[in-house]
């Protein structure tokens, strides 16, 4: 069966259909990451978007449970030079084919991303759509562009509810911006009793929790498209120790009078070398954002830019001089990707053992 990608250029990409049998518009944005495609669709980052592989070769070694960032994606579609006609692990329990089937995400596969990777990199993401091949492509491309990819996805993603990931050790509220589940394995790892909270929670509602600490999930989007979270962050910040990733990273800068921008491709994939100044230590990312914070705008009398990405010298990183709060850009929890900064919740987990010291001795 064919399938078209067409972009608003007027560009047309000729294909094989796989995945859900439907049509789909979304940003049309890249990965570099060899692996972790199963991760990747599932990151609630990636909703309202069609996404791109340019591992040339995509679902080799299947699906299993354990991978899923989230139960529900909301990623738009996929696309990739060639799926794996046989997979095979230890771990698959399904085929990436069937797995897209079962989340109504349609794919094509067969066309030659490389070349659609360099027009994203060349003119930046555009919208997109996957349709049934048609003979006159006219009304495809009047529709593609009467529509609107909205940025303003947060309330989508995020939980309606707050529920509980349960430990007994520290007490931290995780704010959800649309969290991926390895931000929970982290903290699990640390035997945290975690409560995940909507996006749009109040601080009041999370100061009555009587929380150790505060931290601000990943999620999609434009971060001024939270303007409640903001708020919430600015009062945050005064009374319990916070740590952010990704749009949480934004949020707390917007928070404390930083601006953000809409990068042209974004970042994503796995192979993001970041610098922390103060060490000069190197390490290598996983990343999944379109919006990054502006370097100018950044206070320095409140905010100390920790990190900034290698190959550009985007802002990755910032820690509040007067209170116990630091963000990142990139993803310590990994999933898919290295894990070299995991020790960034270490940090955060010291950063409350020292302030519940600090009130115990007075």
């Amino acid at each position: 069966m064919k399938r078209y990608l067409v972009l608003e250029d007027g560009t047309v990409y000729k294909g094989e259909a796989f995945g859900a049998d439907c049509q789909t518009t979304g940003e049309v944005v890249f990965t570099t990451g060899m692996t972790g495609y199963q991760e990747a669709v599932t990151d609630q980052s990636f909703a309202n978007q069609i996404l791109v592989f340019t591992n040339p070769l995509i679902g080799n070694y299947g699906v299993n449970l354990d991978d899923y960032e989230s139960l529900q994606p909301n990623c738009r579609g996929v696309v990739c030079r060639e799926v794996a006609r046989v997979s095979d692990s230890w771990r698959k329990q399904d085929t990436f084919d069937n797995f897209l089937k079962q989340m109504n995400i349609p794919g094509i596969k067969g066309i030659d991303t490389r070349a659609l990777t360099k027009k994203l990199r060349v003119h930046g993401t555009m919208k997109g759509s996957l349709i049934d091949p048609v003979d006159d492509l006219k009304h495809a491309f009047d529709q593609l562009h009467a529509t609107v990819i909205s940025d303003r996805v947060v309330a989508q993603v995020s939980t309606k509810r707050p529920y509980p990931n349960p430990g007994s050790n520290r007490n931290i509220v995780l704010v959800d911006f649309g969290a991926k589940h390895s931000i929970l394995r982290e903290l699990a790892k640390r035997d945290c009793n975690t409560i995940v909270v909507p996006y749009n929670t109040t601080a009041e509602q999370i100061l009555a929790l009587k929380p150790d600490g505060v931290m601000l999930s990943n999620g999609p989007g434009d971060p001024k498209s939270v303007p409640s979270a903001i708020e919430m962050v600015k009062e945050i910040e005064k009374h319990l120790p916070l740590f952010g990733i990704c749009l949480g990273h934004q949020i707390f800068a917007l928070a404390n009078g930083a601006d953000t921008y809409k990068m042209k491709f974004g970042h994503r994939g796995f192979n993001h070398p970041v610098r922390e100044i103060a060490t000069g230590r190197i390490n290598f990312t996983s990343q999944n954002h379109g919006y990054a914070v502006k370097p100018e705008s950044v206070d320095t009398n409140e905010l100390i830019i920790t990190h900034r990405e290698i190959n550009d010298n985007t802002v990755e990183g910032l820690r509040h001089k007067r209170y116990p709060a630091f963000t990142v850009q990139f993803h310590p929890d990994a999933a898919p990707g290295p894990h070299d900064a995991d020790d960034l919740f270490d940090d955060f987990m010291h950063m409350i053992d020292h302030r519940k010291e600090g009130k115990s001795n007075a």
